[in-house]
């Protein structure tokens, strides 16, 4: 539901947690109960892409291992030292290092295996039709009309 865009700028801190952790059907979402992902770009309206705050917990993860077809994602590391794991490759990131992972890329995501929050800001586009690919898990999903993510196994079967 579209609500008043914020007309002045706003501590990012200060921006409501996103309700849900995760918008993956069970039993992906349980993976993703410890991440905090606070959804910036909706607090403005914007519509071209979105803007997330997001805090990892020591042993939480950003996502299940995936790549876009359509979608471009960038990251930047504010604080903490979370692990990317691209591809088959691991690597420990520092607060200032950014990624990048283009549409039809090499599937990513990030894990927080020290003791301490990693917090990253995480900016990706909205295109209409995108599909994600998991190739660790069985599930896929692509954005509908409607904006939202319609998850399937890979064998097309809804989740339920």
């Amino acid at each position: 539901m579209a609500h008043t865009p914020f007309s002045g700028p706003l501590y990012a801190l200060d921006a409501p947690e996103r309700i849900r952790s995760s918008n993956y059907p069970e039993p992906f979402a349980s993976l993703m109960q410890a991440r905090q992902k606070r959804p910036l770009g909706d607090l403005f309206n914007l519509k071209n892409f979105g803007v997330n705050l997001i805090h990892l917990p020591p042993g939480s993860i950003s996502s299940l291992h995936h790549s876009h077809e359509l979608q471009d994602e960038f990251i930047y590391v504010l604080e903490g030292h979370p692990t990317l794991f691209q591809a088959d490759e691991s690597l420990q990131l520092a607060p200032g290092m950014i990624a990048g992972f283009p549409a039809k890329g090499v599937a990513h995501h990030l894990e927080n295996r020290t003791d301490v929050t990693c917090v990253i800001l995480e900016v990706g586009d909205r295109s209409t039709g995108d599909r994600v690919n998991y190739p660790s898990d069985d599930i896929q999903a692509v954005t509908g009309a409607d904006g939202k993510w319609h998850f399937t196994h890979k064998d097309g079967i809804p989740y339920s």
